[in-house]
Parts: C-alpha cells; structure tokens; sequence
C-alpha cells in the first residue's frame, strides 16, 4: 500500500490537474532522450564520450578540453540553460524530420 501511494505522488508531481505533463517534466524528458542518444557507449562516463567532448570543447573552448567526472558534471550545472535551449532546438528539429520523413 505505501508503494502505491509513493508512486501516485510522484506522478502528481509529473502531471498538472488536467492529466498533462508538466513543463518540468517534459524538459527533463527532453533533456534525457538527448543524454541518451548523444551519450550511446558511453552512458555511464558521458566525460570519455567522443561526440559530448566534441559538443564541450566547441561551446566552451580551452574550458571544456581535458574533461574529468567533476569538470563534466560542474559544467554541465554551470551552463545547464544553454543546454536546455540546445535540447528544445533538437527536439524541434527531430519533429520536422519526423514529420518531413513520415
């Protein structure tokens, strides 16, 4: 029964009065379906990544070269609202191609 419960609040928390999706929620959905497709091989140390020290270096420059687990995770907080308007472009582009190619 407390199972239960926890789950229904979690999902209150996800969802609005009216069923839908939250903003946050749907952010933090794009956010991650990015993660997950950019990061393939390498889900767990997203730092050795090839294409997201690519991505880090030519946003960021010299700050992004050398990328260690800390350096990872402390830029990707300190530019978190660059990376949630990257997301929302590549979301809306993965829309167009999907409705260009449907």
């Amino acid at each position: 029964m407390s199972i239960f419960l926890c789950r229904s609040r979690e999902t209150k928390v996800l969802t609005t009065r009216a069923g839908r999706i939250s903003p946050i929620a749907q952010e933090m959905f794009k956010t991650l379906q990015y993660y997950w497709n950019a990061a393939r091989g390498y889900r767990l140390n997203p730092w050795k990544s090839p294409y997201l020290r690519w991505r880090f270096e030519t946003f960021l420059g010299k700050e992004g070269a050398n990328l260690t687990p800390s350096k990872f995770f402390h830029l990707a907080w300190k530019y978190r609202d660059h990376m949630e308007r990257f997301v929302d472009w590549a979301a809306e582009r993965r829309r167009f191609q999907r409705r260009r190619h449907a």
